[in-house]
C-alpha cells in the first residue's frame, strides 16, 4: 500500500490534502492511488447542496458543519462553487463568520476547481469524498452552484441532495428553471426572515404534490421530501436540517437504496 494511503486511513490530515490535490491536478498517479483508497470507504454520508449563488449556502454549510461536530461527528466539507467564500474569494467578514469551522480539527474543508468538466462536477470531486470518506469523516459535504451539468452530477456522488431556494429572488422557485427539482431529497429555504417565505415554502409544496412519489408519501418505502426553513445566519432551522439528513441516511439504509447510488458513481 502506498504511504500516502496508509497515513489517510490512520487519520493524517497532511495526507489527505496531499491526495486531494493530486486529484484535483489530474496527476497520473490519482487513478492508481484511488483504487487503494476506495475498499475503505463506504461509512460517510455524503450530503449534496445545491442553489442559486447568494441563497446562503456557504453559511448554511458552515452551520450544518457545526451541529455535526456539536454531535461528535467528523466532517469534511468540498467547495466547488467558484462563488463560494471556502474557496479564498471571500469577504473578510466570511471569513469571520467560518472561523469556528475553518480552525476545527474535526472539519476538513477543500476547495476544489471544475476545470474540465463542461460546467459540471469534476473527476475530482467525486475522488474528494472518497478521500473525506477514508480519512474517517462520518459527514462529507459538497457545495456546488444549482446550475449547469454539476445539479445532475452531485446526484451520482451524494446520497443525500438538498436543494435550497430563497424568497424575494424574483423567480422565487429557482429550481424551476434550473431543473433541480427531481434531483432534491430535502429543500431548505434559506433567510427566511425575507419576506415572501411563506409564498416559496407554497410553491414547493404545490410542485412536489404532483411528483407521483407524493400520492405514495405514507408508503414506508417512499421517501417523503421535507421543505424545511432556516435563517443560517442566526443558527435558525439548522439542527433540523441535521435530522433530516440522517432520517434520510436510515432510510436509504433500511430500503436498500444507498447502494444502488454507491453503484452509480462509477457506471
Amino acid at each position: 500500500m502506498h504511504d500516502l494511503v496508509e497515513r489517510l486511513l490512520k487519520g493524517e490530515k497532511r495526507a489527505a490534502a496531499r491526495l486531494m490535490s493530486l486529484v484535483d491536478d489530474q496527476d497520473p498517479r490519482a487513478a492508481e492511488l484511488m483504487a487503494e483508497i476506495h475498499p475503505h470507504t463506504g461509512k460517510a454520508h455524503i450530503v449534496g447542496i445545491t442553489g442559486p449563488p447568494g441563497s446562503g449556502k456557504s453559511t448554511l454549510v458552515s452551520k450544518l458543519a457545526l451541529e455535526y461536530r456539536n454531535r461528535g461527528l467528523k466532517v469534511g466539507v468540498v467547495a466547488v462553487d467558484p462563488t463560494s467564500p471556502f474557496t479564498g474569494g471571500a469577504l473578510l467578514g466570511d471569513r469571520i463568520r467560518m472561523s469556528d469551522v475553518v480552525l476545527d480539527p474535526g472539519v476538513f474543508i477543500r476547495s476544489l476547481s471544475t476545470r474540465g468538466a463542461l460546467g459540471g462536477l469534476s473527476r475530482a470531486t467525486f475522488d474528494a469524498a472518497m478521500i473525506l470518506d477514508a480519512y474517517g469523516c462520518d459527514a462529507v459535504m459538497i457545495e456546488t452552484v444549482g446550475a449547469g451539468q454539476s445539479e445532475v452530477d452531485i446526484v451520482r456522488v451524494a446520497h443525500t441532495t438538498a436543494v435550497i431556494n430563497i424568497p424575494g429572488s424574483g423567480d422565487d422557485i429557482q429550481a424551476i428553471k434550473a431543473g433541480i427539482l427531481e434531483i432534491g431529497d430535502v429543500f431548505i429555504v434559506n433567510k427566511a426572515d425575507r419576506p415572501g417565505v411563506e409564498r416559496v415554502v407554497g410553491e414547493l409544496e404545490a410542485m412536489l404534490s404532483l411528483d407521483e412519489d407524493w400520492a405514495h408519501r405514507d408508503d414506508p418505502d417512499v421517501w417523503r421530501r421535507p421543505i424545511l426553513v432556516t435563517i443560517a445566519r442566526d443558527g435558525e432551522g439548522i439542527a433540523e436540517v441535521v435530522e433530516a439528513f440522517e432520517e434520510h441516511r436510515e432510510f436509504l439504509d433500511r430500503t436498500g437504496t444507498r447502494e444502488a447510488v454507491e453503484v452509480s458513481r462509477f457506471e
